[in-house]
């Protein structure tokens, strides 16, 4: 009887390969190369969001400068109308200022007094106080009246002391006048020193003239 040849090792393991290849196909695939741009981070979705937030930060910059431009045409706006404001009050007072020299030499006396002073003072007395008042009041309600004062004082005492004296007496009638709301232009004074006048008494030379003057019709 003969007897049946028997497989060795290597050739069970080639049998065997070859009917797995039979029953399941080996599918190979190729390598998968991962670029830069699919990296988290960096591909498109964020160079847009990245673009989007510069406009943002733009426009926001945009809008502090709008309303900077806002706020200086603002203060242009009221920097003109105050200076527009201005310029009507000075052709308001360059018109009066005008008419006053125009009609220097076109004024008439309206009303003529003297308010006295006591030996070296400056010191207005209740009756000149009194007196000064009207004038006030009279100037007040008839605009176009101004005032004329002058200053004298008695001989008695320096030259350069009387003319002085006499300068501060006419201050103190003007700054008088002033603080009852009379408008310095309407006020016209000078210090005229000492009167000589032996018939006149010492006490009659101490004085302000103070002139009510109109304009001629």
């Amino acid at each position: 009887m003969r007897s049946q040849p028997r497989l060795t090792f290597p050739c069970a393991v080639f049998l065997l390969l070859s009917g797995c290849a039979a029953t399941e196909p080996v599918t190979v695939t190729e390598p998968v190369t991962v670029t830069r741009s699919d990296q988290p981070g960096e591909g498109p979705d964020r160079r847009i969001a990245s673009v989007e937030e510069r406009i943002d930060q733009m426009n926001q910059r945009l809008n502090q400068v709008g309303a900077q431009v806002q706020s200086l045409e603002g203060g242009v706006t009221g920097a003109q109308k105050r200076a527009d404001e201005a310029a009507r009050k000075a052709e308001s007072v360059d018109g009066r200022l005008t008419r006053l020299w125009s009609n220097r030499f076109n004024q008439k006396t309206a009303s003529l007094f003297e308010v006295y002073f006591s030996p070296d003072s400056i010191e207005l007395t209740d009756a000149a106080q009194t007196a000064l008042g009207w004038v006030a009041k009279e100037m007040e309600e008839h605009p176009t009246l101004t005032v004329e004062l002058g200053g004298y004082t008695d001989p008695r005492g320096a030259l350069d002391y009387n003319y002085a004296l006499s300068q501060r007496r006419v201050d103190s009638v003007r700054r008088f006048l002033m603080d009852k709301g009379i408008q310095l232009a309407r006020i016209h004074s000078a210090s005229l020193g000492p009167l000589t006048n032996a018939d006149m008494p010492d006490a009659k030379k101490r004085r302000v003239t103070i002139r009510l003057l109109a304009d001629q019709e």
